[in-house]
């Protein structure tokens, strides 16, 4: 049954000719990787999403910084499957799921209802940030899942350099050049050390006033006792180093207690310490998409500490064989919430319902295949860990950056990738997605005016 607007009855979807329908929720890895594994499938796939772009999350923090156009890194969900002529996206807004009557019902963004029934379930709604308790946090320290979260850090991070040019007053400058990122995972180290290369080694030949290089103040906050925690030590040892090398203030067994508007108050060993910043950036903590409590409503399913959901080996939820969940949203195996899992759930689980199409049942649960983690702590400067084998320095920057581009969609992204990243990290040493507005900056960031 195609897609319809529950008040007018206007069809969104095309008629089908009694084939299996496959409903994923989610444009993420995962549910890219389910429709692409169901190209050659006879079923019709339909990806319902909140947005009409596919986001490689890994590389969110370079738009953040002004390196990468937004578009690099998220092209058009339609253009992601535009070749494959079995599958459709629709944008739309899941609000609920009768997984008895085998219903999804969600809304358009001009306020329509919608409803779909499914032959085949996929919610792969990923994750979203976590908090632990302290949700007001989150006016003062965003976020990065979303572009939305990007765009509005950049104009952020812009507009406290933009307002140092102009602030006579030493303390007042000094709060606005101070950054304190909490989370020393991936995206805290990639963030910190976006930071300070645009402070140290792009906007000191652009400003006259303020010496961006000499009076940035860019800390780096984790509650643990390293950086990259799950990474092999001699990794977590060579992170903290050049991250101490480009100027960073690393901060272990440091946690945030408290924050404001201009302020961030920590706690150590040492005891409390409130430090004055503008600029505060949460990278500590994710929790499930609320598309997991959606789900968790069916009777036997569960949820964890963090709001995913307990999903069976085969990655389908108890009770509901034809509703599968994948990605960060799930608690399976203990699986880290990176991409890498959610790629390879999402391909199994189009190969457990091409299988079950042909009658087949008996297609083993799902099994992780570990390939590895990586960061990049500044140019040249990365860490990776693949195959038991681990790399610093320019060899794990040059694999960092080949792993990433290869999952990037499109030849024409990918090729642009490379050259943006020769051209502005090589040769001109300049960040050009740099463009704010006066109202944005009055806004603080926010992408519209206040």
């Amino acid at each position: 049954m195609p897609m319809t607007d529950q008040a007018s009855g206007s069809v969104l979807a095309p008629e089908t000719s009694g084939r299996h329908q496959v409903l994923v929720v989610g444009g993420g890895f995962g549910g890219v990787n389910v429709a692409k594994a169901l190209a050659h499938a006879d079923v019709d796939v339909t990806i319902a999403d909140r947005t009409n772009h596919h986001l490689f999350q890994p590389l969110l923090y370079q738009v953040a910084s002004g390196l990468l156009s937004e578009g690099l890194i998220a092209p058009p969900l339609r253009r992601a499957i535009k070749d494959q002529r079995n599958a459709r996206t629709v944008l739309a807004n899941v609000t609920h799921f009768d997984l008895d009557k085998h219903f999804v019902y969600g809304v358009t963004p001009d306020g329509r209802k919608l409803h779909r029934r499914y032959d085949t379930l996929v919610v792969a709604g990923g994750a979203t940030h976590a908090y632990f308790g302290n949700d007001h946090w989150a006016d003062f320290a965003p976020g990065m899942k979303t572009l939305g979260d990007a765009r509005k850090l950049r104009s952020h991070i812009l507009s406290a350099f933009e307002s140092a040019e102009t602030v006579p007053d030493p303390s007042l400058r000094k709060a606005l050049l101070t950054f304190v990122v909490v989370g020393a995972g991936p995206t805290g180290v990639e963030l910190v050390g976006q930071v300070a290369e645009l402070a140290k080694k792009v906007l000191p030949r652009e400003y006259r006033w303020v010496d961006t290089a000499k009076e940035i103040r860019v800390i780096l906050v984790e509650a643990g006792p390293a950086v990259l925690g799950p990474f092999h030590p001699k990794l977590q040892r060579y992170a903290r180093k050049n991250l101490v090398k480009l100027g960073v203030e690393v901060r272990t067994d440091t946690t945030a207690t408290d924050m404001d508007a201009d302020s961030i108050t920590v706690k150590s060993a040492a005891g409390l310490e409130k430090i004055n910043a503008r600029t505060k950036i949460w990278a500590a903590g994710v929790q499930a998409s609320p598309l997991a409590s959606m789900l968790a409503e069916a009777p036997g399913a569960e949820t964890d500490r963090a709001g995913r959901v307990v999903v069976l080996p085969d990655c389908t939820l108890p009770g509901h064989p034809e509703v599968f969940a994948i990605g960060d949203m799930v608690s399976l195996n203990k699986l880290p919430g990176v991409a890498q899992p959610a790629i390879q759930e999402g391909r199994y689980v189009g190969k457990v319902i091409r299988a079950r199409l042909d009658g087949d049942a008996n297609v083993p649960q799902f099994k992780y295949f570990d390939k590895g983690s990586m960061a990049t702590i500044g140019y040249r400067a990365a860490v990776a860990d693949a195959f038991g084998i681990r790399f610093t320095g320019s060899a794990g920057y040059l694999m960092w950056g080949f792993i990433h581009v290869l999952y990037l969609i499109g030849w024409g992204n990918r090729l642009s990738t490379l050259l943006v990243w020769q051209r502005s990290l090589v040769f001109t040493k300049n960040y050009p997605q740099r463009i704010i507005t006066f109202e944005q900056a009055r806004a603080g960031g926010s992408e519209e005016p206040a």
